[in-house]
């Protein structure tokens, strides 16, 4: 005789337990840094460029990338880089182009203290 051979049993399926959803946390406002809000002086360099008026920091940044942009100073090829003109040179101590990521560097050199 032949031993039959017996059929592998499969694993009994467990029984999935179902988590019920917690109610979605509303979305509050944001709320912004009071550092950042605070006005700033810019001195005569950086005035020439946003203004002699005291400003937050993100508008101080906001005028600056309009002043770029009005007078095309991005960079064609590497938009990450902006070409000074005079104004600018002179905010960025000289050099002839500067990163973007420099840009708030070379701002809060300019500010009165």
């Amino acid at each position: 005789m032949a031993a039959k051979k017996k059929a592998a049993k499969k694993p009994a399926k467990k029984a999935v337990k179902k988590v019920a959803k917690k109610p979605a946390k509303k979305k509050t406002a944001r709320k912004p840094n009071a550092a950042f809000m605070k006005p700033v002086t810019p001195n005569e360099t950086l005035a020439a460029i946003v203004g002699a008026s005291p400003l937050p920091r993100t508008e101080l940044t906001k005028k600056l990338w309009v002043y770029i942009k009005k007078n095309g100073l991005q960079d064609k090829k590497n938009k990450r880089m902006i070409n000074a003109d005079d104004k600018m040179k002179k905010l960025f101590g000289g050099k002839a182009q500067a990163s973007m990521f420099d840009l708030t560097k070379f701002a809060s050199k300019n500010l009165v203290k």
